[in-house]
């Protein structure tokens, strides 16, 4: 039977560790400035959600040689980096047999997520030995539970291979275990808001095997056959990153680590938008809910002369229905005529069809970037706003008292954004005709279904956005259209 190994704590200004003397592994790894809930009690976030039954990550094997569950023993008790001291070593060693010696030195940094650990593997035989170094994860999913967005969302193994990101959807390794070669600058495991990476010191001809599914991913990072002679030794370097995915953090560490946050085709708008808009506004306003707003009010001011025109440009096609029906009527038989008495009306009163259009397009992109960075963006996690809104994280619910089916409270802000959105609608120049106009009605429904669920921060989006195009397009109607309203003189 194994020996009883000791647990030995590391506690830094960031987490507490606890690592344990059996396979030297992470047993618990608990982030001080995360929580698991909302809750003022709530615990701090755990990374190492493993089960003694599934087993801990960072165990170390060298081929046949030296085995992931050896007893190491360790050389100090605890570590505590929260007062004066700046770094700590944790050094453990371990007899692998057969004249085989191991030590393992990990290395923490106050003020910093990634930790070193340094494996010397010792040859005190008589005989040159041989084997492959292995670095193991095991990983259960962070978070217990389901979340609606989560099929928006990426959660499993990936890596940094040959210049590129890289994900392993877990579904994959349903038929077996899947190993990707090549230059690895790091190797993990994520979900929307964590990450638990290995970056190798040797980058060169490492491989990252994956084998297991949704429940629990093992992963090896591997490293190239090594022969040590007779009272050598080869030392193994590794960093180790277990905590949030907080894009200037990762950053600072390098190794390309800043692309664990993805935010896929939109990533070229999402990542100045979050580090130019979003996080700097914050730094004034100490509440992501009023940074929302802000930056939303920001970026329609910046669309705003394209709105403008694209919604005079939608009042005056509505102002000619009344005589491109009449047109229909005339020419029912004869489209190609038809066609140009149509563009011939266009000319005559200067109006782009396709001037409603351009406001929508260039919204697009802008609208999924932001969208991308407040879904994902661990700064959003556990914000408060305001009143009820205690998470923007989350959808938004109005405790009243009893539980609404399938929603549990009320969901003030998500109704609120469904009436702006109707209204909005309703008060928007539309065509003439009449199935169009239904469609059109509908999609006020249709969204505020879709938005049950989602963070608050994208419903506050959303409202805010639609409170600022129903502002727009009062002031138009207001302002009567002197200059783009068609002459009511004249025949088509």
């Amino acid at each position: 039977p194994p020996k009883p190994g000791r647990d030995i704590t590391v506690r830094t200004d960031l987490f507490t560790a606890v690592f344990s003397e059996n396979g030297a592994a992470l047993k618990s790894l608990v982030l001080s400035r995360y929580k698991e809930t909302i809750k003022k009690d709530s615990p701090g976030k755990e990374i190492v959600t493993n089960s003694p039954e599934e087993g801990y990550p960072l165990k170390f094997s060298w081929g046949d040689l030296v085995g992931g569950d050896l007893f190491y023993q360790a050389e100090t008790a605890n570590l505590d980096l929260r007062g004066e001291s700046k770094t700590g070593t944790l050094i453990m060693r371990a007899d692998a047999g057969n004249g085989i010696v191991v030590e393992r030195r990990y290395r923490f940094t106050k003020g910093s997520y990634l930790f070193a650990v340094d494996v010397v593997v010792k040859n005190t035989s008589d005989h040159p030995i041989q084997g492959i170094p292995s670095l193991e994860q095991i990983t259960p999913p962070f978070e217990s539970g389901s979340d609606p967005t989560d099929h928006f969302l990426f959660t499993g193994p990936v890596t940094f291979l040959n210049g590129k990101r890289l994900e392993i959807p877990t579904k994959e390794l349903a038929d077996g275990p899947k190993t990707e070669q090549g230059n690895i600058e790091w190797a993990g495991y994520e979900d929307n808001y964590f990450l638990r990476a290995i970056l190798p010191g040797e980058t060169d001809g490492a491989s990252f095997t994956m084998r297991g599914g949704d429940k629990l991913t093992l992963t090896h990072l591997t490293g190239k056959l090594e022969t040590i002679a007779p009272g050598a030794e080869k030392n193994y370097g590794y960093q180790i990153f277990y905590g949030p995915k907080k894009i200037r953090e990762l950053q600072e560490i390098g190794h390309n680590l800043e692309y664990a946050v993805d935010f896929g085709w939109f990533d070229i708008l999402a990542r100045p938008m979050l580090k130019w808009f979003l996080n700097p506004v914050y730094s004034v306003v100490k509440n992501y809910g009023v940074a929302i707003i802000i930056v939303t009010i920001l970026f329609k001011l910046i669309l705003w002369p394209i709105s403008q025109k694209g919604l005079k440009s939608m009042k005056n096609m509505q102002k000619l229905q009344p005589k491109m029906v009449k047109l229909k009527e005339k020419y029912k038989n004869d489209p190609t005529r038809l066609n140009q008495e149509v563009m011939n009306l266009y000319r005559t009163y200067k109006v782009n069809p396709m001037g409603g259009c351009l406001p929508i397009l260039v919204q697009i992109p802008i609208f999924f970037a932001l969208y991308k960075v407040l879904l994902q963006s661990i700064e959003l996690r556990h914000a408060p706003f305001m009143l009820w809104i205690n998470d923007l994280s989350s959808p938004d619910r109005l405790p009243i008292g009893f539980d609404i089916p399938y929603l549990g409270g009320l969901p003030v802000l998500t109704l609120l954004m469904g009436a702006s959105m109707w209204y909005q609608q309703k008060i928007t120049p539309t065509s003439a005709d009449p199935t169009q106009a239904k469609i059109l009605m509908f999609m006020p429904v249709l969204f505020t279904f879709m938005f049950l669920n989602f963070p608050s921060g994208l419903v506050l989006y959303w409202l805010v956005n639609n409170l600022l195009s129903i502002l727009q397009q009062k002031l138009i109607l207001r302002q009567g259209e002197k200059n783009t309203a068609a002459p009511q003189g004249g025949e088509a």
